[in-house]
């Protein structure tokens, strides 16, 4: 049995396979409802064969998401059009979803991307005023943040915990904290856009400080025997800026508060970010990781083979690996490596003829 296809514990949870569905906006939200697009998206990719399904980023405070037209979980009515996706999904899928949390931060308020993604300004329509740790914009000529309060600190924390909780009514198996990208978590951990001088600023363990107030207020939120995850930045690829060392500090720290996996990715903080952007080009991030903590590491970019996957696990450089762009161009992505590799995944009933005459044993059924 290729590796790929072995499965694997994240805390309680068993995943039939090593292949993650990495979250991915979809910029197709309103008033941070899910809508009848997501149901035909995630539907879709529920029906990949994949061991796991994480919705997109989903922010946990209004002004947290990125654009007007982002996923939220932060009140009644997102709750309930989130779980009428999740219904119809679950309908005709066993497999396990997961939510990812997050805040913007000062990358939030932005435009749709095909229409150039640019940040609204606050008094203009579908903007409102940004925060994160200091006020740094992400770009010249970009609005400001205001940096966060103590009271404005309670308010993210809240949103996260309040979120957490939603999330384990809704039923969902697996919350994974989004600490990546550029977003407001890593905003506080990067020296670049931390400038502050209090308890959440200055060295590490003070940048480290507010992504882990976050991280235990969902771990105690959520129920105990479903896991929390956290995806990070590997790198912001700056000079000066978060790196692999300090990332490998903080896994530790994550890892001894309860969390459960590690999604590796990198990039996202600062327009100056120079990424040697190639097949597999932040696995050594995720191997790097992966020596240094002893729970499960998850893989990302550019792999879009199923013998680089294979390889990646064979190898240990990574026990999962997350798939984005690759599979929202090939939504049929685990079937496809199965069948190269000689291994068996799961397909509906209503697929099951669809079976090539030469590889009997492909689908479990």
């Amino acid at each position: 049995m290729p590796k790929l296809f072995t499965p694997i514990a994240i805390g309680d949870l068993t995943l039939a396979n090593r292949i993650v569905i990495a979250p991915m906006c979809q910029y197709s939200a309103v008033d941070g409802c899910l809508t009848d697009w997501h149901v035909m998206h995630l539907g879709n990719l529920a029906q990949s064969g994949a061991g796991l399904l994480v919705i997109e980023a989903t922010a946990v405070v209004p002004e947290g998401r990125i654009s007007y037209a982002d996923s939220g979980l932060y009140d009644d009515a997102t709750e309930a059009a989130l779980g009428k996706v999740l219904a119809s999904i679950r309908r005709h899928s066993p497999m396990p979803v997961a939510i990812q949390l997050a805040h913007a931060g000062r990358k939030a308020s932005t435009d749709l991307p095909w229409v150039g993604g640019a940040q609204i300004a606050p008094d203009a329509p579908n903007g409102w005023q940004t925060v994160s740790a200091s006020g740094l914009a992400y770009a010249d000529g970009e609005n400001a943040p205001t940096a966060l309060d103590a009271a404005g600190l309670a308010r993210v924390r809240d949103g996260f915990v309040e979120a957490a909780r939603r999330s384990a009514r809704l039923g969902i198996d697996l919350v994974e904290i989004h600490a990546a990208h550029g977003y407001l978590l890593h905003q506080f951990l990067s020296p670049l856009s931390n400038r502050r001088t209090d308890d959440y600023g200055g060295s590490l363990e003070n940048r480290m400080r507010f992504p882990l107030e976050a991280f235990d207020a969902v771990r105690a939120a959520f129920p105990a025997d479903r896991p929390v995850t956290v995806r990070l930045s590997g790198t912001d690829w700056v000079d000066g800026g978060w790196d692999i060392e300090q990332s490998i500090e903080f896994c530790r720290a994550l890892e001894a508060r309860g969390c459960a996996a590690i999604h590796v990715s990198s990039a996202g903080l600062s327009p100056l970010q120079k990424i040697p952007v190639g097949p597999s080009y932040q696995v050594p991030l995720a191997r790097a990781i992966k020596a240094a903590v002893g729970i499960p590491v998850i893989a990302v970019g550019l792999i879009t083979e199923p013998e680089q996957a294979e390889a990646i696990i064979g190898t240990g450089d990574a026990d999962m690996i997350a798939l984005a762009r690759t599979i929202l161009y090939d939504p049929r992505w685990p079937w496809h490596a199965a069948a190269k590799l000689g291994a068996s995944v799961h397909a509906s009933n209503q697929y099951l003829r669809c079976q090539p005459r030469g590889l009997k044993a492909l689908f479990e059924g």
